[in-house]
């Protein structure tokens, strides 16, 4: 049977971000439980990134699967325009409740990208509805939005989107907050002062650029953005796809920051890791921009899978998991990554190590960039020592779920110093 599947997925399956010429076949896993991934060996593999940053509470949770299986039984799937359910209305209060003040409306889709992409549209398409042409957007140098055009539009150029340069449209480069917040500001300043009367929309990662390297950016700044946003007319969307649901603190970035963007979008962590689901969730002006007797201000983008009740039972019960034991539990997380990095911090390949939250990251001297092979040298090393991580090119970093216990991450820790003493 093991052998069965390795033959088909080497004949059939295209991975993700994966080059397949030379590469390993990859790892079959046949079950999880908790923090840990089993193979088809046995060997058990402490799930250090939460599988792409997705598994919030651990794998096969009982309460979450539990209302999944439920969901099962009722209804697995409706179409969603001119039609609701339980779980979505549901879910859409629970997180109107728990979201940052004045976010009241949410549309669903499927995924990261998908949120991003309707919160671009909603951007651009309330300033035509009222009667203004703003087609200019703003975005972080760093950035990572998605992989659907409109989030690679707004995500920082790199490898990732070279192969698409002529197709994206334009957006107003911001410099890297985390690495100069007044650079940022004074930037953002100059292109409202030139630009305002075109400027649609602000987006940031709050707090955390992802994918762009784990780049952490102070609050202050946060909050200046959203000042001189406000204060100008301009629309501010936070992508919380990676920073929501606790992931650096508390349960979203903007929060910590104490500050309510206009647009926030939703992901990943939502429904615990169990099924792919987004949401786009704006203030009530915004939705009300759309309003009208004339059906071509209607918002027209959907997806056969919006509001899916399976992914929204799922999600339903995973944001009542984020309790106070859970937020003690992202605590003892963090406290624990400071102690660890405290230690790490004093090699000679280490570089800026940071902590938010429950992550985790550090870069390693040398060539930087995606494409740096120690990225890919010590996923495999990490592999055979039962650790799941995944680098971004040189930045080494740890985003575990919220079972995570303190020997889980010693062990994590462990096998990074190894590997690094090894070089």
């Amino acid at each position: 049977m093991t052998a069965s599947i390795r033959e088909l997925d080497q004949r059939h399956l295209w991975h993700p971000y994966t080059q397949h010429h030379g590469a390993p076949p990859p790892r079959i896993i046949t079950r999880a439980q908790g923090a840990y991934l089993y193979d088809d060996s046995g060997q058990r593999i402490f799930d250090a990134i939460s599988s792409w940053w997705v598994t919030l509470h651990g794998h096969a949770h009982p309460v979450i699967a539990a209302a999944v299986a439920r969901q099962l039984e009722i209804l697995e799937q409706v179409i969603f325009a001119g039609f609701t359910h339980e779980p979505a209305a549901r879910l859409a209060a629970a997180l109107v409740s728990v979201l940052p003040p004045g976010l009241t409306r949410v549309f669903f889709s499927d995924d990261g990208s998908t949120a991003v992409e309707v919160a671009l549209k909603m951007a651009l398409q309330v300033w035509a509805a009222r009667g203004e042409r703003r087609p200019l957007v703003a975005a972080l140098e760093h950035a990572y939005h998605g992989d659907t055009f409109g989030a690679m539009a707004a995500s920082g150029r790199g490898v990732f989107t070279a192969p698409f340069e002529g197709h994206l449209f334009e957006v107003a480069r911001l410099p890297d907050p985390s690495a100069d917040g007044p650079a940022t500001i004074a930037a953002l300043d100059r292109l409202i002062d030139t630009r305002g009367a075109n400027l649609a929309a602000v987006i940031v990662e709050p707090l955390l650029m992802g994918a762009g390297g784990m780049r952490v950016w102070d609050s202050e700044v946060l909050r200046t953005i959203r000042e001189r946003t406000a204060a100008a007319g301009v629309l501010l969307i936070a992508d919380e796809v990676l920073t929501g649901f606790g992931r650096t603190g508390p349960r979203f970035a903007c929060e910590r920051a104490g500050v309510v963007p206009d647009i926030i979008c939703l992901s990943k962590g939502l429904t615990g890791g169990f099924l792919p689901l987004g949401a786009t969730v704006t203030r009530e002006e915004i939705f009300a921009g759309f309003s009208s007797p004339d059906r071509r201000r209607t918002f027209f983008h959907g997806h056969s899978y919006t509001a899916n009740p399976l992914a929204c039972a799922a999600a339903l019960a995973s944001v009542a998991l984020l309790d106070t034991t859970s937020a003690r539990a992202r605590q003892a997380i963090e406290r624990t990554h400071e102690t660890h990095l405290a230690r790490l911090a004093g090699h000679a390949r280490v570089r800026k190590p940071r902590v938010l939250g429950t992550v985790a990251a550090f870069d390693v001297d040398g060539e930087e960039g995606y494409l740096n092979p120690i990225g890919p040298e010590l996923t495999a090393y990490a592999l055979k020592e039962g650790v799941l991580l995944r680098p971004l090119g040189s930045v080494v970093y740890l985003l575990p779920p919220y079972c995570t216990t303190t020997e889980d991450l010693a062990h994590a820790y462990g096998v990074i110093e190894q590997f690094l003493e090894a070089q």
